[in-house]
This record gives C-alpha cells, sequence and structure tokens, in this order.
C-alpha cells in the first residue's frame, strides 16, 4: 500500500514478529464502515456451530481500504492465472492442496 510520505521508487521494510508470522485462520468476515474508517471482522465458524468467533479486527482509513481492495483483486488475478478460476459455486471435494495443507497429506 502506498504512504504518502514515500519517495517514489522507495521501499517499506517490513518486520513481523513471530506471534503474527503463524497467522489466525478466519473463515468468515464482515465488513462495515463510518465516514472515517471501514472494520473488517475476521472471525472463525466451525461446522455446526450457531456462532462466529471474531479472532481479529482491523481498522482501516477509507484510501487504505480502497489500496487494500486494489491489492487483493490484482493478487485473485495472478492467482488465477497461475491456479485457475476461483469457484465460488457450491463446495466440492478438494482437487488438490489448498490452505489447511498445502504440502499434501503427512508432509510438512
Amino acid at each position: 500500500m502506498d504512504n504518502k510520505n514515500q519517495q517514489p521508487g522507495q521501499q517499506v521494510q517490513i518486520e513481523v514478529s513471530p506471534e503474527v508470522a503463524r497467522g489466525i485462520y478466519s473463515n468468515f468476515a464482515v465488513i462495515s464502515h463510518s465516514h472515517a474508517e471501514f472494520v473488517v471482522d475476521c472471525a472463525s465458524m466451525l461446522p455446526g456451530q450457531p456462532k462466529a468467533q471474531v479472532v481479529s479486527r482491523i481498522l482501516l482509513a477509507p484510501e487504505h481500504a480502497k489500496r487494500l481492495a486494489m491489492a487483493l483483486q490484482e493478487n485473485i488475478m495472478r492467482y488465477e492465472s497461475e491456479f485457475g478460476t476461483i469457484d465460488l459455486g457450491q463446495p466440492q471435494a478438494p482437487q488438490g492442496p489448498r490452505t489447511a495443507n498445502p504440502f499434501g497429506k503427512g508432509e510438512a
């Protein structure tokens, strides 16, 4: 994402703590907004459970929300050009490695 204080061509170094690097799984999200910010609640929903548990909340300025949407769209296009169209139809049996175990059975 852009930063108004950055000079053109300048790269930003990003540091990720070990706790954050592990990531948090989310299979459900709720997005809301006001005039000043967008709120993205990432949640985990288990089969047969009536509630989704929010595991992370991200607050974004409207400009950053739009940049995030554009970056996601660009990455989805790259993903689909490499791995094929992402089907939003009915859930089907996995065709190959996806998210939970991208290395296949018993491999890590």
